[in-house]
């Protein structure tokens, strides 16, 4: 067709109900897509290429906002409640015709792309977007196809993705004029009234979590990283708790930073791209991601420059404190480009404690390992959802990742402890937020020493070195660790006062109880696994 650029399908978007179109570009090469995004005024380059963009009003998830097709397939599998709010079909249909008549004489993007990098559990995508920019950032998130593939592709699932859309709530049945919808049996997510890019890679990340563990895949919230003889390792954490930073290190090899299957044959990547965020980055301390944010291709999301010069500023927040920068794995000098990798030796739970009363690391037992994963705690840092302001919110998610787990918490939790087990995996609690008193009094711990930390659970010097019991948490705590001040691993001893410390615990202590209370059917020993 004449109206047409790229490469098409054959499996046209008329099966997406998309009719009547203007110009339809069919996964545009990277180059293609940045000369359109400047044409167009989307987005402007920065002084070594990395593409600037603005996603407006919404610089974080909307989370109130997200919303699963209640229906014959979904009805008794999905763990209804406040992170998987659902919605009547009719109001999905209502939504989704205005949504494909809004789309009428537009010019549309299209990304034909795919996630999992194992091949037995690849699933094609189709992402369909009304700016060129979200389309480049579909094409550095998920998996590239080869370019022979793209005429027969025929996606499981499709994005309709448009932020110039809304909703109306008094007729749809929504919180807002802001949607993201996920409905299985159409197998389709619509995303409208919010620009931030982030909402398409959570939405896949979270049809995988529905689909993989009816398949003995457990579908993880985690950065992995391989080792130079081999070991694998895991990085579970909510956003801002240090999976990208702490796992993209020179000396090992990056599988994935952010979402990851572990199967029978080992873990592997769902996508083929890094969504880091770099409020603050420092080419001192993350000299990987450093340099993969000054690439030509990287997609700079609310990011500052000087208007002039067009040099980047990651310091500045006048934006947002969730400054992003989405780019190609391949990017990255060690990734591996497989995206797979063996079972892991080491598994790393972050948590950024507000707090400050958790260890800078702790090992954990099995049935400790399952607790803290059913619990979740971190710190969710300013900017990263909606309705978040400057100071950092205690929060609970399970699996570091409850807004993205459709299914049953024990679901996960069962089939971690089950591979825990198979593979003999030794599990850490990482405290990445604060030690000498809580957020506003204390200080951040450290970004080397935590680096440090890691590595020598990694290299095994924390194997023999002599625990203590921490008092309220029972946590295996290390007396000591090469090139690491010994009074940093106490969190009490960091206090000036220890009887504060000793109070901040206790409260800490009641939230755990009062979370795990939620949960039904959790087994004994790992209910009394938990803090004293």
């Amino acid at each position: 067709m004449s109206n047409e650029m790229g490469t098409p399908s054959r499996y046209g978007l008329d099966n997406q109900g998309l009719r009547n179109l203007n110009m339809v570009y069919w996964t545009l090469p990277t180059p293609a897509l940045i000369e359109r995004i400047v044409s167009r005024r989307e987005g402007v380059l920065a002084h070594e290429g990395a593409l600037i963009v603005r996603t407006g009003h919404h610089t974080g998830r909307a989370p109130n906002d997200k919303y699963i097709v209640k229906d014959d397939e979904t009805t008794d599998k999905v763990a209804w409640g406040k992170a998987n709010t659902a919605l009547a079909p009719d109001n999905f249909e209502s939504i989704y015709l205005r949504m494909c008549a809004y789309f009428q004489g537009r010019d549309l993007f299209v990304q034909d792309t795919a996630v999992c990098a194992h091949p037995d559990y690849r699933m094609p995508i189709r992402v369909v977007t009304e700016n060129a920019w979200h389309s480049l950032f579909a094409r550095n998130l998920f998996l590239r196809r080869p370019p022979e593939d793209l005429v027969d592709h025929r996606p499981e699932f499709t994005i309709l993705q448009a932020p110039g859309f809304r909703a109306i709530p008094e007729l749809d049945g929504t919180n807002s004029d802001i949607f993201v919808i996920l409905n299985f049996r159409r197998r389709m997510i619509l995303i409208g009234g919010t620009s931030y890019a982030g909402e398409m890679k959570k939405s896949i990340f979270s049809v995988l979590n529905y689909l993989l563990p009816q398949r003995g895949v457990l579908p993880m919230h985690c950065s992995a990283n391989v080792g130079m003889g081999g070991d694998v390792a895991l990085f579970f954490g909510l956003s801002g708790t240090g999976k990208t930073t702490l796992s993209s290190t020179p000396d090992r090899q990056m599988v994935g930073d952010d979402e990851h299957g572990w199967g029978d044959d080992g873990v592997f990547n769902f996508e083929g791209g890094c969504y880091a965020k770099v409020i603050r980055l420092r080419q001192d301390l993350e000299p990987v991601i450093w340099q993969a944010t000054h690439h030509f291709g990287t997609v700079l999301e609310n990011v500052n420059i000087n208007s002039l010069t067009r040099r980047v500023d990651f310091d500045d927040d006048s934006f947002t404190e969730n400054t992003r920068a989405a780019y190609p794995i391949g990017f990255l000098p060690n990734s591996i480009p497989s995206g797979r990798a063996g079972h892991p030796q080491n598994i790393f739970f972050l948590t950024a404690d507000a707090f400050g009363v958790l260890p800078p690391i702790a090992r954990l037992t099995a049935a400790q390992a399952m607790y803290y994963f059913l619990s979740g705690y971190t710190s969710k840092l300013a900017g990263t959802e909606r309705g978040l302001g400057s100071q950092p919110q205690a929060t609970f998610s399970t699996g570091f990742g409850a807004p993205f787990l459709p299914l049953q918490p024990r679901v996960y939790a069962d089939l971690l402890g089950e591979k825990i087990n198979a593979h003999q995996a030794h599990v850490w609690l990482v405290n990445t937020g604060w030690t000498g008193g809580a957020y506003g009094v204390g200080e951040r711990i450290s970004l080397p020493y935590t680096r440090a930390l890691v590595a020598a659970a990694l290299n095994g010097d924390l194997a023999d070195v002599p625990m203590h019991t921490e008092s309220h948490f029972g946590l295996q705590v290390p007396e000591n660790c090469p090139g690491i001040p010994s009074e940093i691993l106490d969190a009490r001893g960091t206090w000036a006062d220890p009887d504060a410390y000793d109070r901040q615990a206790m409260e800490l202590v009641g939230r755990f109880k009062e979370n795990i209370n939620q949960f039904a059917e959790v087994p004994a020993e790992v209910l009394s696994a938990g803090p004293r």
